[in-house]
């Protein structure tokens, strides 16, 4: 088992109906193992709640950050289906985000930053493989859905002789009523390890 997680997750699933946790098409149940299978950010992952375990072999990305799993357990025992707000906001934007998102829970898109410098075209390019949609913001944007329920944006700014370059992880409005923060922060660690590891494997 993943040493960050609870087992109270995997107990949980235990017992929830399946019925209420596939409740879009990306979460699959499979009755003959008692296993979940969904997809998040394009990679199928099953899960085994009696062996409290996932299975990752269908992943065809570099593994994902261990931060990642946990917002996976959250996001089949806990989402709801709110509509999106279609506005981006910051972590900073959220009730409580600018007390939380600091010391060790500073958001670390210089892992992006890093990784790409001012070379947009390889971040683009990067984005684009991964699935990400451009939007018009910044020097470059891309949006990902994580989920059927949860997009994010990854923002960049190209650097000068003044200030380094930068990036910055944008969520849907409506995360506010999906997450608590210490599971948004769990998401954007694994957002910005993905696409640092993802950028320095193509670079």
């Amino acid at each position: 088992m993943i040493e960050i997680l609870d087992d109270s997750y995997f107990l949980e699933l235990q017992t929830a109906l399946p019925d209420v946790i596939c409740r879009n098409e990306q979460i699959t149940y499979i009755p003959g193992k008692k296993q979940y299978s969904v997809t998040v950010w394009g990679d199928r992952y099953t899960i085994d709640p009696v062996a409290l375990s996932f299975d990752t072999s269908a992943i065809t990305n570099p593994p994902p950050h261990e931060y990642f799993y946990l917002f996976i357990l959250y996001y089949l025992l806990r989402i709801k289906q709110f509509p999106l707000m279609n506005e981006w906001i910051s972590e900073k934007d959220l009730p409580g985000g600018p007390t939380f998102f600091r010391g060790p829970h500073l958001v670390p898109t210089n892992l992006i930053s890093t990784t790409f410098g001012n070379d947009l075209d390889a971040f683009s390019a990067w984005c684009k493989e991964q699935g990400g949609i451009a939007i018009d913001m910044g020097d470059a944007a891309f949006r990902f859905q994580i989920t059927a329920d949860i997009p994010v944006v990854v923002l960049y700014w190209l650097g000068d002789e003044d200030f380094p370059a930068e990036a910055k992880v944008l969520f849907d409005k409506s995360i506010a009523d999906q997450l608590p923060l210490d599971i948004v922060f769990a998401l954007v660690v694994a957002v910005c390890d993905r696409v640092s590891s993802g950028g320095s494997e193509g670079s």
